[in-house]
Formats: structure tokens, sequence, C-alpha cells
């Protein structure tokens, strides 16, 4: 068969160079083009969503460095003392090693204390008028983002910056006439300053993008890796104000970076108007090029400006052009030598068929790693890469099946045992407690027998609570939904473990989220959730430690995104060790000592938010406490997710 394979393959090979070669010619090189052009669209489309994970990784460098700065004790008590020498240290310190233009620390109602530059004492009272310290005094949490700052707001933090800022607009691409843009975009952040659980001020820093090179020439240099063509990179970058450059490497015909130029009223309408990619070929200031761009938001999601990349055209359409020449060639050569290489070629032809054949015997045989060879280009390199994705989804599906039978064979055993566990236990658990009872309520009994039936009681209370743990966990219970206020639930909860913090020295805080939707749920079930996780953050806390309960709107993590609700539970405790979070909602695993948990509330958790169809997760650092994550969706039919 493969003898006669490769015959027919010569055999076509010959009569295609012979009767249709021209327009085999004309076909190659038409589909080689789009595909080139295809390939390189798709590139320069990835290509912009690594360049905007760089872009908000920066904004993320900012507000890491800012945390670790308003976290130092040194800091906050100068915070609190005003001692601006002091202050000013730390904000040089801060401002060189995260390589910020501006910072600055506001005081709690938003008065300038300091900040670097030449503006640094503040003589008389200033209001700081940046957003995203107003959002951090709000909130009381880090933020950071895409800020807006007008000229007025850039001479106060440092002229230098207002000078660097001012981008003049060429007279044809300034149809308002104002000759010149004067505002500022910042890639910024901001922090609230605790003294103890006060805040007593806000840091706030930032990098300026006007003319800024180093983002730009980052992704050109990383993405890009700084190819070049013809002695032109391959790859320019640029951050727009509104639909203006304001950083870019795209050059002008003087070899100047195109500062003040536009993008087109195309690209504008489709991405500053109506918030799309915009993914398409482009005239680009002076050559073609193949272009992406994406809109940037501010903090609260106003469109403020675009994020593009874009790759020459001119190498991309330049291959087919090559590729015609050696095409012609080819086929001249071919059909001289196509009988005496015929046979060479079929067999590089065929041989990764023949390791595909042979990958599938292996994976009959069981093996979910089968040798494929090494992945060739073309056709035969995406028929592989599909096989290895293949034989990868069939190798997670049967890890998925092995932990989904797994669970489901503890869930049964647990279901039998616990069946069997109430029937034969519960009765003679009945007696042993009435009887005990009984005992105790007799006069004449010394200490000692007294003391024995006291722990024999115990006992047989602490028997009787496992065995309900049993039936909770291995029960699936009916849900009785109906449309519920997350907060009054949270609420109530709060409000019934209120005396059991006090008494322990623990400060419970819940920060209700606002405008939340109603969600369909049992409540009675969530309740129940809500107090076994408010419990485990009780029991792993000590006096002058805090938990605190938080709602907010989310999208579910895996799959299609779905609107619901997320609630944190967040305590100072003493975490819990990385070696224990992967068992945390294993039945019967428990970290608290003998005797003070069955271990089957985690799991009983995790069964009612999964019937929800919802999700429950956790992380925790070893001593600096934990936070369970519950997400429900706001519509919910019950039964099993």
């Amino acid at each position: 068969m493969l003898f006669s394979i490769r015959s027919k393959l010569i055999a076509s090979l010959l009569a295609v160079a012979l009767t249709v070669g021209a327009v085999s010619l004309y076909t190659g090189v038409r589909l080689l083009k789009e595909h080139v052009v295809g390939e390189a669209a798709n590139r320069v489309r990835l290509d912009l969503n690594a360049a905007s994970e760089m872009y908000r990784t920066r904004g993320k460098t900012t507000r890491m460095a800012l945390n670790i700065t308003s976290l130092g004790s040194g800091f906050v008590q100068a915070v609190a003392n005003r001692n601006h020498p002091e202050l000013l240290y730390h904000l040089r310190h801060m401002a060189q090693h995260a390589e910020l233009d501006f910072a600055g620390i506001t005081t709690d109602n938003s008065l300038m204390l300091c900040r670097i530059g030449p503006h640094e004492a503040v003589r008389v009272p200033e209001t700081n008028e940046i957003l995203l310290v107003r959002l951090a005094l709000e909130r009381k949490a880090p933020v950071d983002g895409t800020v807006i700052l007008s000229r007025e707001m850039l001479m106060r933090e440092n002229p230098e910056l207002a000078a660097k800022a001012h981008i003049p607009l060429p007279a044809k691409g300034d149809p308002s006439g104002t000759g010149a843009e004067t505002s500022g975009m910042a890639l910024a952040a901001a922090v609230p300053i605790f003294d103890g659980n006060a805040v007593i001020g806000v840091l706030y820093g930032g990098k300026l993008l006007n003319r800024s090179e180093t983002i730009v020439d980052t992704v050109r240099d990383t993405v890009f890796q700084k190819e070049t063509y013809k002695n032109r990179s391959v790859g320019t970058a640029t951050i727009f104000l509104n639909d203006i450059r304001i950083a870019t490497n795209v050059l002008t015909p003087e070899g100047r970076r195109a500062i003040g130029t536009r993008a087109s009223a195309e690209v504008k309408t489709a991405v500053l108007d109506q918030g799309r990619n915009w993914t398409e070929r482009a005239y680009v200031v002076d050559d073609w090029c193949i272009t992406a761009y994406e809109p940037i938001e501010d903090i609260n999601g106003h469109r403020i400006g675009m994020l593009y990349v874009g790759a020459q055209e001119k190498k991309y359409t330049d291959i087919p052009k090559n590729a015609l020449t050696l095409f012609i060639l080819i086929t001249a050569g071919g059909m001289v030598l196509a009988v005496s290489f015929g046979f060479v070629l079929a067999n590089r032809i065929m041989g990764p068929v023949q390791r595909l054949i042979e990958a599938s015997r292996q994976v009959s045989d069981g093996s979910l790693q089968p040798e494929i060879g090494p992945i060739q280009r073309g056709e035969f390199g995406v028929l592989q890469g599909t096989f290895k994705e293949m034989v990868a989804a069939m190798e997670r599906r049967q890890a998925d099946s092995e932990d989904k039978i797994i669970q489901s064979a503890k869930q049964a055993s647990v279901g039998r045992l616990a069946a069997g566990v109430a029937h034969e236990i519960n009765n003679p658990l009945t007696g042993v407690l009435t009887y005990t009872h009984m005992l105790l309520r007799r006069k004449d009994l010394d200490a000692e027998v007294r003391t024995d039936l006291e722990t024999i009681a115990a006992a047989t209370e602490r028997v009787r609570k496992i065995v309900k743990g049993l039936l909770d966990f291995a029960r699936q219970t009916q849900l009785d939904p109906e449309p519920t206020d997350i907060n009054r639930i949270i609420s109530g909860t709060v409000a019934l473990l209120e005396n059991q913090a006090l008494v322990k020295g623990v400060a419970v805080k819940f920060i209700p989220g606002e405008n939340l939707p109603l969600v369909t749920l049992d409540r009675n079930q969530i309740q129940s959730v809500m107090i076994n996780l408010v419990i485990n953050a009780l029991d792993a806390t000590t006096a002058g430690d805090s938990v605190r309960i938080f709602t907010a709107a989310g999208v579910s993590g895996t799959g299609a995104a779905r609107k619901g609700i997320e609630i944190t539970v967040a305590d100072t405790g003493a975490g819990v060790h990385p070696d224990h979070l992967g068992k945390l909602f294993d039945p019967f695993f428990t970290t608290k000592a003998v005797g003070q948990g069955t271990g089957l509330g985690l799991s009983v958790s995790q069964g009612i938010v999964q019937r929800h169809g919802g999700q429950i997760r956790v992380q925790s650092e070893l001593n600096k406490g934990t936070r369970f994550f519950v997400w429900l969706p706001v519509t919910h039919t019950g039964g099993q997710p």
C-alpha cells in the first residue's frame, strides 16, 4: 500500500508539473501570501496581548513598591509624626528604585504632606486631586491603573513633568486648534497608610507615559526580539492619549519618533468610540503595517487612550514574492528530477504519517505519551500538533475522571458508613447518654465517679457530633432556593458569632458590597457555610487578631464567565501550612487538636456551595492569615453543578 501511494504521488507530481504548473505557481503564491499575512496578523494580535500584560505589569510594579514602603514601621511612624525629612528620604529612595517620575504622601483627608521634586515642601494646605488617592482613601485598599493628569496637577508635582507632557500637535492633525496636548497620561498607584486599623494617609506615585521610551521600547525589544528588516525594526509599539501618540518608537521619514501624530479616524472610531480591539493592515505614519490596537481604560473604566503594536507588512509581503522565484526554479528542476528524487521526497512526506500511525498504536496500547518525532512545518505540523493536543486532552480527561471516581467513591463509602453508623450507633449512644445523665442526677455519687460519668457523657456527645457530620457530608439535601440578599445572611451570621468573638478578643468586621444583586440560594444552607467559615477563622486566631468579611460582585473563574457574588472571609491568624492546603476539603482532615473537630465542616461546606453551582477556594500564608473565597452565581436551579 505504501508503495502504491508513493507511486501515485510521483505520478501526481509529474502531472501537476507538466499540465498545471503555471496555475499551481499562481495559486501557491497567493495562498502563501494569505497564510503569511494571516499568521502575521495572528502574531501581532498575540504580541498585543503580551504588550498589554507588560503595560499592566508596570502599574502593578509601582503598586508593589508603594506597598513595601507603606508597610515599614519607621515610615508609618514618620507619617504619624509628620517627620518631613524622614518622609522625603523614603520617597526619594522608593522613586529611585521603582523608577517613578512622581511620588507623594497625603493625609487622611487628602491634604499634601510632602512630595518629591522642586515643590517637596508644602507650605500651605493643598488638596491632592489625583483620582487614585481618593479611591485609596474610600476603599482603604491599594489601587493602581492609568490616570490622566492635567497640566496644573503636573505643575504642582514637578514643572519638568508638565514640560515633558507638553506635546505640540501638527496643524493638520489638530482640528481643535489648541496647538498642543498638555495633559499627561500616567501609570500610577496609591496605597493607604495604616497605623493599626486607622488610615493616617496615602502614599502615591507613578510613571509619566508622555515621551516615555521605557515601555514601548521594552515591548519592541522583548516581543519582537530586536528583529530588523532592511535596516528597520520589524515591530513597533505606541501608547496613545486619546488618538495622539504620546510614547512611540514609530519613526517619521526624518527618523524621529512620531510623537504628536494621530491615529486614523477609522481606528479612533473602532477602539475609542466603540471599545473594540482592532486588527487590520493600516498606513502608519509613512509605511504599511499589520497593526493591532486595544483601548486603555482608566480606573473608572473610561476609555482614555490606546495601546498599539505593529509589524512591517513589507517583510511578510516580500516572502511570497521571493517564494515565486523559488517556486519557478523548483518547478523547472522538479520536471527534470521528479522521477529520480520522487522516492526520496515521498519517503520524507510519508515519514510523519508513519510516525503518527505508530503513535496511534502506542495510544491504543494505553500510552498517553507517544513519540511523534519533531514537529514538521505546514499541514503535517498542524496534524502533529492536533494529535498532541488530542492526547494531552485525553490525559487530562483521564486524570479528571480518576479524581471524580475517587471523590465519588469517597462519598459513596462515607454514605454507606454514615447510614450504618446512624442505624447501629445512634440508638445505643442515646441509651448510654440517657443513663449517664440519670446517674449524674444522683446525689450520693462520690467525686471520682461523677468525674468519670462526665467524661463518658462528653465522649458520647463527641461521637454524636461525628455521626451528625458524617450524615451531613453524605446527605445530598434538596435545596430550597429563593432570591436572597447575601449581605443580610452574613450580617445575621456575624451577629450570631459576635459574643464568641468578643470573648476571644478577636475583631470581626463585615464590609458589605454595595448594589449587589439578589442571589437565588437556600439561605439556611448558605448560612451554615458562613458560620463554619467564620468559626474556623476564629479558631485560627488569637486575641488581637481580626476577621474581615467582604462581599462584591464577581464573575466565575472557570469556563464561560457568569455573573455572581464573591464572599471573602479573611483572618490574620496562624495560616495553613502549604502541605495542608490541598487537603483542607478532604473529609476527616483537620488541623485542630483531637476532640476539637471532625474534619467534615469544610467538606460539607464545599458540597453545599457546589450544589448551588458555585466555587470555593482558599489562599493562606503561614503566620500571616488565611482567605476563603466563595463564589455563588446570581441564579441557579439547584442540584449538582
